[in-house]
């Protein structure tokens, strides 16, 4: 059986995992393990044309401003956004 080696884990998502393990009652490597196996199972079972889906996408967005409006609507948000001022995520 192979052997996995991670380092550098930030810590709160070294802390969930933990707590995750504990909830249910496995150890760490067990909850790391079942985490992979969902996930790549989940990931085979649902394929999208990610190609096509971007393709699909084509003229989704108009706007009739000039780009450079456009350009300095989205730098005012990234100012004033609250995506970072969130503390509850795992990279926040």
């Amino acid at each position: 059986m192979a052997i996995l080696q991670v380092r550098d884990i930030d810590d709160r998502l070294y802390q969930h995992i933990k707590t995750s393990a504990k909830q249910r009652n496995r150890s760490i490597s067990q909850e790391v393990i079942t985490i992979l196996e969902e996930h790549l199972n989940a990931t085979n079972r649902e394929y999208r044309n990610t190609t096509h889906e971007f393709l699909l996408m084509e003229g989704s967005w108009k706007d009739e401003r000039p780009a450079a409006e456009i350009a300095a609507d989205i730098r005012a948000d990234r100012r004033n956004s609250r995506r970072f001022g969130y503390t509850d995520g795992f990279f926040d």
